[in-house]
């Protein structure tokens, strides 16, 4: 049998996941899932005294940390990559009761966590709302004559969260003119031209543009001069 590469020094005690089919020295069972190197021979993990253990697979680091902090005996468990030539971390043994409490913690940490994200997006929802509404006053202080109902479905196809659209630029955060005038031209070239067909039937866009550019300005024009509508 070929001998078992010894890991690098780690601190605390290492439990190796074998590649070969592996036999204990002492008791002779096997095939090992798990076994230790005492003085270059395998042990399991029952005659290495660590049997009673339980094996945490890696991948969340807050369980693992709150696992072998709580647990008065631990063990890393490791694993020889071929390809990369060397050992490699897939978990930890640890105290079952130590484990237990850790998922508990690990539980009250995600509710907390879970608490929170709904109170943000309660907060978030408000902000939302507040900001659309200004944003909608602000469109009919320019432009006095667009419908009270479009200029909240602008302000609110404009504000959207994470969007990217021109209500959530900075300039638009800040309620400037420039963003504001362009919201609404925006929503005109769509809602009240043939932009969009022209879009889809292949013509460019700048030409798209300059051949509905005389709706768009009449349109804003009036809104802009005329009075405000219920």
């Amino acid at each position: 049998m070929a001998p078992i590469t010894t890991p690098p020094h780690r601190t605390g005690l290492l439990v190796i996941q074998p590649l070969k089919k592996r036999q204990c020295a002492e008791c002779r069972t096997g095939p090992l899932a798990l076994l230790v190197l005492e003085e270059g021979a395998p042990r399991c993990l029952d005659c290495a005294d660590l049997g009673h253990l339980v094996f945490l697979p890696r991948g969340d680091t807050a369980l693992t940390r709150r696992s072998r902090e709580g647990s008065t005996l631990s063990a890393v468990v490791v694993r020889f990559n071929r390809r990369r030539s060397r050992y490699e971390r897939q978990g930890a043994l640890v105290e079952e009761a130590a484990l237990a409490r850790a998922e508990e913690r690990c539980l009250a940490d995600a509710e907390a966590r879970r608490r929170r994200r709904v109170r943000d997006a309660r907060r978030r929802e408000v902000e939302d709302l507040r900001f659309t509404d200004a944003f909608a006053r602000e469109i009919r202080r320019m432009f006095p004559g667009c419908p009270a109902d479009r200029a909240r479905d602008i302000a609110v196809h404009a504000s959207v969260r994470g969007s990217g659209r021109v209500g959530r630029s900075a300039a638009g955060r800040a309620l400037s003119e420039a963003a504001v005038a362009s919201a609404v031209r925006a929503s005109v070239r769509h809602m009240d031209t043939p932009y969009d067909q022209l879009l889809m039937s292949g013509v460019p866009r700048y030409e798209a543009r300059r051949r509905i550019a005389v709706v768009v300005e009449a349109t804003v024009r009036g809104w802009h001069t005329g009075q405000a509508l219920p």
